[in-house]
């Protein structure tokens, strides 16, 4: 079957993909606790956006995926600055929430640095990792893709983001423990959507007419075409 000029979901993948980033990150300022894991607020939203780095890198391929990972990083780059704008007008005489505006937005950008950072080192590896173990699988076992790539990326993730987001805000033992509950959630969360991974996944290359093969592909993050 002759693919369509085009594709038809995309983008759509794409901007899904960046809506949980910024989402994440906003949320993430408040640290939570589910059952004896402690770890921010953005863990409920951001696995998402790996799991959609999957998908896009299944279907569409590495270099298409490459694309999706640096306009996010630009979109939260711009969150980010119009935060710290937002915070530092002046506000209304008659506002009184100006404390509470900055206790949490005020805390964005330092969060948006740390997640710079651990968004392109996480997001690169978990897509170049399942790119090259479908090519060496030749296209089986994607449970093991999604599965493996998650627990390279999310772990780089979570060392990254939480030492940036979090050294010397909390002491280094409940820091070490956020670190690990996040990591071990963000697997969990990958394997319970495994079954929806398959599904979309095979919903996509069918209606895409495209599997894509990442053969001979230049994997420099810093490529731009």
């Amino acid at each position: 079957m002759q693919r369509p000029a085009g594709f038809r979901y995309y983008h759509a993948i794409g901007m899904l993909s960046v809506m949980c980033l910024l989402v994440s990150n906003t949320i993430a300022v408040k640290v939570i606790e589910i059952g004896s894991f402690v770890l921010p607020a953005g863990i409920i939203v951001f696995p998402l956006a790996y799991i959609f780095n999957d998908i896009m890198t299944e279907v569409y391929g590495y270099e298409k995926t490459r694309s999706v990972i640096w306009w996010g990083f630009i979109s939260l780059a711009f969150m980010t600055i119009f935060y710290i704008i937002a915070n530092e007008l002046k506000p209304a005489v008659f506002w009184q929430d100006q404390d509470s505006f900055s206790k949490l937005f005020g805390f964005v950008p330092r969060i948006a640095v740390a997640s710079f950072a651990a968004y392109l080192v996480g997001s690169f590896l978990n897509s170049y990792v399942l790119s090259f173990m479908k090519v060496k699988t030749k296209g089986k076992h994607l449970w093991a893709r999604t599965i493996g790539s998650t627990i390279i990326g999310e772990g780089a993730d979570s060392i990254v983001f939480n030492i940036v987001a979090f050294w010397g805000v909390f002491p280094n033992a409940n820091l070490i423990q956020i670190v690990i509950s996040g990591f071990v959630l963000k697997t969990l969360y990958e394997v319970v959507a495994t079954p929806l991974t398959y599904f979309i996944v095979g919903w996509l290359k069918r209606a895409e007419t495209e599997d894509k093969f990442d053969y001979h592909v230049n994997y420099n993050p810093f490529k731009f075409d």
